[in-house]
């Protein structure tokens, strides 16, 4: 019989989030992925054959996103913070490769830039804050007795920041693709 997978998981893992072309009354513009780097606290609740339970507490920051567009009145860049609590399903817990998928809910920070494209001073608020919604799933291979890899995306349905853009309310996709390392301990 395999070992039980262990109480507790962190996963480190650096990843990219992807471009997005937007436009908005005319105004067409492009958010820029850039990196995310991500932490992951995971505490099973459930431990069975064929599938484990865990609750858990995602974070993923981005120091920048920047934005081209020929409207020198938009934000010039965005920095963003995400932290999401929920629940990971994974599936064959007790194999060396265990897909799973995560879901959770939280808060959702934006750090807007001092400056507009054209270089004035913005007039965006220096941050805005909301609620944002994240799915996603990958896949986690035990490598040796405490430490793994970790492969995963996830997408992060937040509000969106203030891009100086009246008709462009609502909320945006942040996908992120990902990989790294988990650390397994606790019976």
């Amino acid at each position: 019989m395999a070992a039980d997978p262990a109480r507790h998981e962190i996963g480190l893992t650096l990843g990219r989030l992807i471009s997005q072309d937007k436009s908005a009354g005319g105004t067409k513009f492009n958010l820029d992925g850039g990196n995310g780097m991500q932490a992951n606290y995971g505490y099973r609740l459930f431990n069975g054959e064929m599938v484990a339970i865990y609750g858990e507490v995602h974070m993923l920051a981005n120091p920048q996103r920047r934005i081209t567009s020929l409207n020198g009145g938009l934000t010039r860049d965005v920095a963003s913070l995400f932290i999401t609590p929920g629940v990971r399903v994974k599936f064959a817990p007790k194999k060396a490769v265990s897909p799973y998928f995560a879901v959770g809910g939280g808060w959702s920070v934006f750090e807007h830039s001092k400056l507009t494209l054209a270089g004035a001073p913005n007039p965006a608020p220096r941050s805005t804050t909301g609620g944002v919604f994240d799915y996603g799933g990958g896949v986690d291979i035990k490598v040796w007795r405490f430490f793994g890899l970790r492969g995963e995306i996830r997408d992060f349905y937040s509000t969106s920041p203030t891009y100086n853009l009246a008709s462009l309310p609502g909320r945006q996709h942040n996908v992120v693709l990902s990989g790294g390392f988990t650390l397994n301990f606790g019976e």
